[in-house]
């Protein structure tokens, strides 16, 4: 068989539906037929199949993008950087002159941080991410962040991770349907194995690229990413990215200080937003002739803050951290790393350089969580709490209120420490910090990003906080003649002609419903009418799904062609029924929906 054969074998399967359409709640419709119809399919299982074959490969891809962004930071700002040094600025200087170059002309799709490109791949391109741009990605980050650029390279993982997996479906010739499907699939499995955090890595997909998720799509999600990390894990071995203190909360008090980290992580997230927000567009507006030259400046004044001091904001950051966290520095000049990688962070990203900002809002958090539990033990030394649970839970509190994915951030805290002890300060902080930083900054960091590049990606923000319409919203009483299914069909036409209805519903055996108008009962009726036979006898075999009070309305709207009525029953007593909907119901229940928003 060759590779174009089995090119098209595995498309055809993997087009195959997922699942058998089955009524809602009715448990007689579980027979043995129904249940092997829904079972996986074989697209579904080669669907999952193909996951895995893209965790691994991410996994790799990844580890190389490490490997080279390690060496990288070795040739050009040496082993152990240090105040002083010429290569402090000139590496970033020319390196940003390169990228420059390189972007401008060679890869423009490389700009950004690799997470609105992945959701711009998967709303608007249908899954497609070119290879050059995946190429263009690896390159200009690495060059970036090893140069000294304050960047990270978790978010150009997650682009690289979909890349590799829009590639994959492309040349398996998959519908366009699984093309946008794998797009999240290679983000979780590119995160995952950057961040060394699977759990993380999905919810962090799933709150911020498709804001929902399917039983299918969680599937490959769930083994692209922890194969991804397996991969990386051979190479990196199982440790956490950092090394975490002992985390305990032993004095309920402490909890006060976890509120004050909370606060100062609000405010700080708002302040680095604006930053952001305001830097970039301006620099944007500028002549096209000088974004060449914008990477190159903003890695001069990167490379100075390092000259004249601080080394220690350029990169990444991760040995900061993990010093920070077993409270190597001052809370003052921690405080001052902070502030310095918001400046450096905000210069490199409004730049246009590629790089992630995953890895400076866990090095500002962190410096911000170090400094608060370093000022506590100064001047509160009879309080138990460790430096590094705060500069820990600082990171969690600085991921939620920046990047605004409250969920992930509980949880990555949890996936880096291996310590639940501790999930009342994260819950307290970050909560704290999210809803500050929100009302501080209504537009997400990622939507302002988007509305900058003249997109209009989905706010997954504002999908979470969407209260959606149920179908209690809109039910009225039933108001339509009620019949039987062994009432004869004479009996129930006459007693519609005397009430005028135009409607009237059934229940049939097994308290299946059905809705019939006056002018479908006509045509059904035997050719006497005084005929005695059971309506039921006379009904076509299909009958309305059952539908519930807590169902989204939208689900009505697909039955309004065939049925003009549909009967709401009780979850818990069968075939009770709750009350009755049109169609017209409905588009009046939006449409009140619709006015009290505006």
């Amino acid at each position: 068989m060759n590779e174009h054969n089995v090119s098209t074998n595995i498309r055809n399967a993997a087009e195959t539906n997922f699942a058998a359409d089955i009524p809602v709640g009715d448990p007689s419709a579980l027979t043995e037929e129904t249940l092997n119809r829904i079972a996986p399919t074989r697209g579904e299982r080669l669907f999952l199949v193909l996951s895995i074959f893209i965790g691994i490969l991410s996994g790799l891809l990844v580890v190389c993008f490490r490997i080279s962004i390690e060496w990288l930071r070795v040739l050009l700002l040496g082993s152990v950087p240090h105040p002083g040094q010429y290569r402090l600025l000139l590496a970033p200087m020319l390196v940003g002159l390169l990228i420059g170059i390189l972007v401008k002309y060679f890869f423009p799709q490389a700009r950004g941080s690799g997470v609105n490109q992945t959701k711009a791949a998967l709303y608007i391109y249908n899954g497609y991410i070119s290879a050059r741009t995946m190429i263009g990605k690896f390159i200009t980050s690495a060059l970036a962040i090893g140069s000294g650029h304050s960047l990270g390279p978790e978010d150009p993982s997650l682009q690289i991770g979909a890349g590799i997996a829009s590639l994959i479906s492309r040349r398996l010739r998959l519908s366009r349907e699984r093309l946008r499907m794998f797009a999240p699939v290679g983000a979780a499995a590119g995160l995952a194995a950057a961040f060394n955090a699977p759990i993380s890595a999905i919810l962090f997909v799933i709150e911020e690229v498709i804001g929902a998720w399917s039983a299918a799509v969680l599937g490959s999600i769930v083994l692209a990413a922890v194969s991804s990390v397996v991969v990386a894990r051979a190479f990196w071995g199982a440790q956490p990215m950092f090394r975490i203190p002992a985390v305990t909360l032993r004095d309920s008090r402490e909890l006060l200080a976890y509120a004050v980290l909370g606060i100062v992580g609000g405010f700080a997230a708002a302040i680095f937003s604006r930053l952001l927000a305001t830097l970039r567009p301006w620099l944007r507006s500028l002549p096209s002739w000088t974004q060449v030259l914008q990477p190159a400046g903003a890695g001069l004044l990167v490379g100075c803050i390092g000259f004249f001091g601080f080394p220690e904001v350029m990169g990444a950051g991760y040995e900061v951290i993990d010093h920070a966290m077993h409270g190597e520095y001052l809370w003052h000049v921690l405080l001052a790393l902070a502030v310095l990688k918001i400046v450096a962070t905000t210069l490199s990203f409004s730049s246009g350089t590629p790089g992630g900002m995953f890895a400076p809002t866990l090095f500002i958090g962190a410096m911000l969580g170090a400094s608060v539990g370093s000022f506590e033990k100064h001047f509160f030394p009879h309080l138990t709490g460790s430096v590094g649970s705060y500069a820990l839970v600082g990171m969690g509190v600085l991921f939620a209120g920046f990047l605004r994915v409250p969920l992930t951030s509980v949880f990555m805290v949890f996936e880096l420490s291996g310590n639940y002890s501790i999930v009342l300060p994260v819950i307290l902080a970050n909560t704290i910090a999210y809803l500050l930083a929100r009302s501080l900054q209504p537009i997400p960091i990622f939507e302002q990003l988007t509305l900058q590049d003249g997109l209009n990606l989905p706010s997954m923000e504002e999908v979470r906080e969407e209260t959606p319409l149920r179908i209690e919203d809109a039910i009225r009483p039933t108001d339509v003649p009620v019949f039987t299914g062994s009432d004869p069909g004479a009996t129930i036409a006459a007693k519609m002609e005397e009430d005028k209805a135009e409607v009237g519903l059934i229940r049939c055996v097994g308290n299946r419903w059905y809705a019939i108008s006056a002018a479908e009962l006509a045509k059904i009726m035997q050719p006497p009418p005084g005929t005695n036979q059971p309506i039921e006898e006379l009904l076509p075999k299909d009958r309305i799904p059952y539908l519930y009070l807590d169902l989204p309305l939208n689900e009505t709207l697909a039955h309004f062609p065939r049925w003009p009525l549909l009967p709401i029953v009780n979850r818990a007593v069968s075939g009770l029924l709750e009350g009755v909907v049109s169609q017209a119901d409905v588009l009046k229940c939006y449409q009140d929906h619709t006015h009290t928003y505006q």
